[in-house]
């Protein structure tokens, strides 16, 4: 009977360590994954950066007037925004 038990607790471990190290390789698995997505985000991410940045400066080049009263409406826009928040207090 001790046997029995013995060989039944032996097996149970085995089965338990096998779960164990499935677990292990598929959170691994999954890490790598989210690590490539990110790196894949970060890259495209910085790739719409550059060619918006490039972007702004043909437009700027093509429409140098134009750029100047946008620039200083924000200017004016967000001096009024501080303005009236800074009243408001």
């Amino acid at each position: 009977m001790e046997q029995a038990t013995f060989e039944h607790m032996c097996q149970q471990i085995d089965d338990t360590a096998y779960k164990a190290t499935q677990a292990a390789s598929a959170l691994t698995d999954a890490l790598e994954n989210s690590v490539m997505a990110v790196r894949r985000a970060a890259k495209h991410g910085t790739e719409a950066a550059a060619e918006f940045l490039y972007d702004t400066r043909k437009r700027i080049q093509r429409k140098p007037f134009e750029a100047v009263a946008v620039t200083f409406a924000a200017g004016i826009i967000a001096g009024s925004a501080i303005s009236w928040i800074a009243r408001r207090r």
